[in-house]
């Protein structure tokens, strides 16, 4: 039996996942809320993606992660999401994430193959590579979300604050320590006082939004037009829950 679907994003008969009904184009309705009778697919379809809003793909995060952080995670055919993605991709987000292995976007979230696209740096930074990969995936593409994502306890974040030097993430960490001097913090302000770290973290993703809309005419645009929506995240690798804010 097929669950009454709470969002268009969330179908539980046939992939049980993330972004599952099909959109009101098809059906000819003003909003795919609408649909009645919706049809099932393995990976979403261009027409599911933009009949979506931005702030539809980001409550369907939300929903992810409240089903992750309940156990409840839906069960899905991963070989059927990679058999239909093959024949066409049409993610709804771009995510800039940390390479911490503890923070894995698609699994805290509850996504499938071919949701999202995913960038993962170390402290989650952008520079000219991440930008240009972000700009393809919203401007040729057609993903509606931008979201810089940090997590607590953060590697990158307390070797930036300890002023670590190693080969080329001497450089890395560089890009992160105008977020360590931004941090106002009254306490000690060191790289093993986890409050500490976990705030320099928070703002490293606000500044990196701030870095994106600079350095990137065609995501300012794009966001100027309401085309996407750029916003940042912060996970808690603790309690497994992700917080979304603009900045």
């Amino acid at each position: 039996m097929r669950e009454e679907l709470k969002h268009p994003l969330e179908c539980i008969a046939c992939r049980r996942g993330f972004l599952k009904v099909a959109s009101a184009t098809i059906a000819g309705l003003a909003a795919p809320s609408l649909l009645t009778t919706p049809a099932y697919a393995d990976s979403l379809t261009q027409a599911q993606r933009d009949a979506m809003t931005p702030e539809q793909i980001i409550a369907a995060m939300k929903r992810g992660n409240e089903r992750f952080r309940k156990g409840e995670r839906k069960p899905r055919n991963y070989l059927n999401e990679q058999k239909a993605s093959a024949k066409g991709q049409y993610p709804a987000a771009v995510l800039l994430s940390c390479i911490d292995s503890r923070a894995p976007a698609e699994v805290i979230m509850d996504l499938g193959i071919g949701d999202i696209f995913n960038c993962r740096i170390a402290g989650n930074i952008e520079n000219a590579d991440i930008l240009g990969s972000m700009e393809f995936a919203t401007k040729v593409m057609g993903a509606k979300v931008v979201l810089v994502m940090g997590h607590t306890s953060c590697g990158a974040i307390k070797g930036a604050i300890a002023n670590v030097e190693l080969g080329n993430l001497t450089g890395l960490l560089a890009r992160i320590k105008p977020a360590v001097d931004a941090t106002q913090y009254d306490g000690e302000r060191t790289a093993t006082n986890y409050p500490f770290v976990d705030k320099v973290a928070r703002k490293n993703v606000e500044l990196t939004l701030a870095d994106i809309r600079r350095d990137s005419a065609v995501l300012n645009e794009l966001e100027s037009q309401h085309a996407i929506r750029i916003a940042g995240a912060m996970y808690n690798i603790g309690t497994g829950a992700v917080e979304f804010f603009d900045a």
